[in-house]
């Protein structure tokens, strides 16, 4: 029994960056439209999503394009793009909020703190119980139906998702990024958007 056990750990550690999660399959409480739910940053900063018709908005930052970034503290691309993200964010921040929101993983406030020191992800990070509610609305809300990988992003403006490249297949345009992407293409996306009232859908 304890060596199934640990099977079990470490094929869910092995796993974990590349989870075959089945979205449709999810069971969770799905939020209500004007609904708020708090979180608060592993350095004690907090702030509000907003549920909107299409997405989400940041409380008293509607005005903002908003980035969520999936991440886990053990997954290799997630702690490899964590500086450039806070490059990205440092360059946009008058226009810009991004947030990373732990998943697949139970770890503590002090284990994010020391990723964002030993990896340079200098912007809110979430470790709320939330978090896996506000994820699951989202992978329902773009309809996402394949394997799940981390890093894994999308967009808001508006309280809108917002069209982004797939860096996997060129000249294609989702509602996500998939993976460790370059963090020029994403800037690329953020000067679209930022540029327009409304991303090409």
């Amino acid at each position: 029994m304890k060596q199934i056990l640990i099977f079990s750990l470490f094929l869910g550690v092995f796993i974990a960056c590349s989870s075959e999660e089945v979205v449709n399959d999810l069971v969770f409480d799905e939020f209500e439209l004007g609904e708020k739910v708090a979180l608060q940053s592993v350095n004690k900063d907090s702030l509000s999503f907003v549920r909107t018709q299409k997405g989400f908005v940041i409380e008293n930052n509607e005005d903002k394009v908003v980035m969520v970034d999936f991440f886990a503290t053990f997954c290799q691309p997630c702690k490899e793009e964590a500086a450039h993200l806070t490059q990205l964010y440092q360059k946009n921040s008058d226009k810009f909020i991004l947030i990373g929101l732990t998943h697949f993983e139970s770890v503590s406030d002090e284990e994010v703190r020391k990723f964002a020191k030993d990896f340079g992800a200098y912007y809110f990070l979430s470790n709320s119980p939330q978090n896996d509610r506000i994820i699951a609305q989202i992978l329902k809300d773009i309809n996402y139906q394949n394997m799940e990988q981390l890093p894994f992003k999308v967009v808001f403006k508006n309280g809108e998702y917002q069209s982004l490249q797939d860096y996997w297949n060129k000249g294609q345009r989702v509602k996500f990024y998939l993976g460790k992407v370059p963090t020029e293409l994403m800037q690329e996306d953020l000067d679209l958007i930022f540029g327009q009232e409304y991303a090409t859908n």
